[in-house]
């Protein structure tokens, strides 16, 4: 696993990109992949891979994929469609995603669809030009399990070799707990370059320690 996510980073080339109701242009692709660690008292340490692309197909619609694996425990997989709604001009935009996939835990897997309404806003500040989105999604996994999402990403993007961002998940489901997690990063990269890093801690209600994440971004 280490090996094969160390050599997908290494073909990446990366700059920062648009979350959220944002589509990309006809015939351009993102890339993301990540890796964050926990350590762990039983097995020294734990990890989680993701694995996000997303493409232009048309100008009004973007397909994608998303893949997360925690330890070959857990995980799920997706194909999804982005389609815009509104545009609001200063005020933001408006789209939806709709997805279908699969998750597994252990040997277990069920089939999961999904549905997501996503508002975004840029803004400019006297650090540089930044942005916000959240995103609300419904999640049903077919072994009775709805789950109600809220998501949400703001950062800024310079001419300086450093960056802030954000990143706060929240998931409910009925009769358990409010599960969330919080990923305070930094956007790393030369200013002419089209490389960005991300690094990152994340927290989340499951762990009473902090992991850490490393992430790169590719732009095509």
């Amino acid at each position: 696993m280490w090996r094969f996510v160390s050599l997908l980073l290494l073909m990446l080339s990366a700059s920062p990109a648009l979350p959220g109701p944002w589509l990309r242009e006809k015939d351009s692709a993102f890339t993301a992949a990540s890796v964050t660690a926990f350590k762990d008292g039983d097995y020294g340490y734990d990890y989680k891979s993701a694995l996000y692309a997303e493409w232009g197909y048309k100008d009004n619609l973007t397909l994608g994929f998303d893949f997360e694996e925690n330890r070959d425990l857990y995980g799920h997989a997706t194909v999804f469609a982005r389609l815009p709604l509104a545009s609001l001009g200063e005020k933001g935009r408006f789209a939806a995603e709709f997805g279908v996939g699969v998750h597994h835990r252990h040997k277990g897997a069920w089939a999961l669809y999904k549905a997501t309404l996503s508002y975004g806003k840029g803004f400019q500040t006297g650090w540089g030009n930044g942005w916000v989105a959240v995103d609300t999604t419904l999640e049903y996994r077919t072994h009775n399990a709805l789950i109600r999402k809220l998501d949400l990403t703001a950062g800024l993007k310079s001419r300086r070799w450093v960056d802030p961002l954000l990143q706060v998940e929240t998931a409910y489901r009925s009769g358990d707990d409010l599960y969330w997690r919080v990923r305070p990063s930094v956007m790393v990269r030369n200013p002419d370059s089209p490389t960005t890093w991300v690094l990152g801690f994340e927290r989340n209600d499951a762990r009473d320690n902090t992991g850490i994440k490393v992430a790169i971004w590719g732009e095509f």
